[in-house]
Formats: C-alpha cells, sequence, structure tokens
C-alpha cells in the first residue's frame, strides 16, 4: 500500500512540474489556471494601465483625426526563425499595414491560441519578443487581448492575432487611387530574404544561410518619408506573394501600366543564388520588412534621401515608374534587356510565411 501512495505522489508531482513548464486544457477554461497565465507569465511583459482594468472592451480617448484600423493572424511555421519569430511578426506585420495607409499607430490588440503541451518558456520568449518591439515603435500599447487554450493536435503550437488602430492626420491621402503617370516607384531595401529564411527552417530543406528574415517595423521610416513630402500617394508592404504580387495589385487599383527595371531591384547575393538553385523567383517571395511606395517625380529624391537616412531604408532605391492610364500592365525591363510581363502565381510559392 505504501509502494502504491509512492507511485501516487511521484506521479502527481510529475504532473505538476509537466504543467507548470506547458500549457494544459485549463489554462484556457477562464479559473485558476487561466488567472496565472495571464498574471504570471502575459502580464509580465504587456502589462499597461489599460489592460489592467480587465474589461471586455478597452475604452481610451482618440484625437479628433481619421481613424485606420486593420487585423491579422500569424500561424507561421517555425515560430522561431533567424531575425525574428512569430511575436515580433505579429506586431510588425500589423504596424506596417497600419503605417502604409499614413497612419501612427496607436493601440493593438493581442489574442492567443495555444496548444495543450507547448511550452511556456517558448510562450515567455515570444512575449519578451512582442515587448521589445513595442518598445522600439515607441508611442503605443497593447490594449485588450484574449486567450485560449486547444487540445493537442488541434493547432500548431501557437496561433497570434492581432489588430491595430491607427489615427490619421486629416491632410494625409494615401490610397492606390492617389497613383499617377510619372509616379517614381521606390522600395526601401533588398527583398526575398523572409521567404529565404523561413524555407531554410524547414525540415524538408535544413540547408544553411547566413540570411536573416527582414522582419521590422517601419513606422519611423514612413514618418520620415512624409515629412518631407506631401506626395507620396501610394505605400504598400510587400509581404506574401513579395513585390510583385504588390505592383500587380497596386496597378490594377488605379488602372495604370507600370514599368520596373529587374537590374535596380535590389537583391543579395546569396538570396538570388538560393533563388536560383531552387527555381524560385525573389520578386514573388515574403517579405516583412519592405515597402513599395509611389512618389510625384518631383519629390522622389526627397524621399529617397530621407528613407535612406533611416536604418529600415538605408538600402532603398528606385525601381520603376508608372508609364500611363491602362489595363494594369507590369512592365518588367530584364537584366538581359528583354520585356516580360508580370502575372499573379496561381499559388503560393511558400506556404505558412507570415
Amino acid at each position: 500500500m505504501k509502494n502504491k501512495i509512492t507511485k501516487t505522489n511521484k506521479k502527481k508531482k510529475l504532473l505538476e512540474k509537466s504543467n507548470s513548464s506547458t500549457i494544459v486544457l485549463s489554462h484556457g477554461d477562464g479559473g485558476f489556471k487561466t488567472s496565472q497565465l495571464i498574471n504570471e507569465t502575459i502580464f509580465k511583459y504587456i502589462k499597461n494601465d489599460i489592460l489592467k482594468k480587465f474589461e471586455d472592451s478597452a475604452v481610451f480617448n482618440c484625437p479628433a483625426k481619421k481613424i485606420a484600423f486593420t487585423t491579422d493572424s500569424f500561424v507561421i511555421d517555425p515560430i522561431f526563425f533567424p531575425g525574428g519569430d512569430i511575436g515580433k511578426l505579429s506586431v510588425c506585420g500589423t504596424i506596417n499595414d497600419l503605417v502604409t495607409s499614413g497612419s501612427r499607430p496607436y493601440a493593438l490588440s493581442l489574442s492567443l491560441i495555444l496548444e495543450e503541451g507547448f511550452h511556456i518558456e517558448d510562450l515567455k520568449k515570444i512575449l519578451k519578443s512582442i515587448q521589445e518591439t513595442i518598445s522600439e515603435i515607441k508611442n503605443i500599447k497593447i490594449v485588450t487581448g484574449d486567450t485560449k487554450v486547444v487540445g493537442r493536435g488541434l493547432a500548431d503550437k501557437i496561433y497570434i492575432n492581432t489588430a491595430g488602430l491607427g489615427l490619421i492626420d486629416n491632410d494625409i491621402e494615401i490610397s492606390p487611387e492617389k497613383i499617377r503617370n510619372g509616379d517614381i516607384i521606390i522600395i526601401n531595401g533588398t527583398i526575398a530574404e523572409h521567404g529565404i529564411v523561413i524555407l531554410s527552417q524547414r525540415k524538408e530543406f535544413n540547408f544553411k544561410t547566413n540570411l536573416k528574415s527582414d522582419c521590422a517595423p517601419l513606422n519611423f521610416l514612413i514618418e520620415d518619408m512624409l515629412s518631407v513630402s506631401k506626395e507620396v500617394h501610394a505605400i504598400r508592404d510587400a509581404t506574401r506573394g513579395g513585390i510583385a504580387r504588390i505592383l500587380i495589385e497596386l496597378a490594377a487599383s488605379s488602372k495604370t501600366d507600370i514599368e520596373i527595371y529587374e537590374k535596380q531591384i535590389p537583391v543579395k547575393k546569396e538570396t538570388n543564388i538560393i533563388c536560383q538553385f531552387l527555381g524560385m523567383d525573389p520578386l514573388y517571395i515574403a517579405n516583412e520588412g519592405k515597402i513599395v511606395a509611389f512618389v510625384a517625380e518631383k519629390d522622389a529624391e526627397k524621399v529617397l534621401g530621407a528613407m535612406r537616412k533611416n536604418k529600415y531604408g538605408k538600402n532603398s532605391q528606385v525601381i520603376g515608374r508608372v508609364l500611363k492610364k491602362g489595363d494594369g500592365k507590369i512592365i518588367l525591363n530584364t537584366v538581359i534587356g528583354t520585356k516580360r510581363i508580370l502575372d499573379l502565381h496561381y499559388s503560393e510559392q511558400l506556404p505558412r510565411i507570415c
């Protein structure tokens, strides 16, 4: 009988130890374990005066300006990668969606879907990454959120949803509708690193590379651009589908034909080599810290100069121009002197890159 009790106690202690280091279903049932997870783990990284009220909706005052609102969900595989992780990605992705409309980020929400068995130490790393990214952005808070736990095998470790609210000065109008004939097209640096890095981390490929994801918050870069010109007509961040997809979408929205110069598109040598080996086109590979901007020709040099002074724009480059009103064609002038039309791919080259 004594041995049986001893075995039971050992089993209980092992279970308690396991439960303290991994997510269990009771972390999501709204009871003690939920409260413990929020207070001892999540709030350790993102607590503030609005969140601590534990209200169902965040209530705060907004200045009388235009409002931008966006939401995104992040299911990347793997969740940790050179240059970032799902936490940094979730904040940067939503922030960049906001600021490309010309807004200043004001508030974020954060929702976590955790799989039973997910290691709490990994959750802490992700929350710390979120905290550091929020600190870099400045003047923004996570004001509301939610946590759910699902059974083993019903998710892939962790999914994150973020929503963002931004404020836009009334005199700022950034939209594909503003694109004009003669606009100069600028990108803020080398492309395709994020997608290649994610690919390198997957078991079926698992090749070595010195590349790091370009994942970054671009709010100050865009502020610098708008500080020198009121003629920034459109901005879009080139995530899934790469810069090709963004250019095709903007050309279609603005009903313009666009010319792009392949030799002026910045691509690192290592990225190019890997793409050639794998038969991939860097124009269609995801980025997480790159924007494409359409700027009036008269202000293009000013905007380019401002971008190059920012750490996330030091390799900015003019890559093309708007030719005329048209059918939304993207004409690529290739490095060998030929021309080809860029079309959308029927499927993503790389799944789950954000």
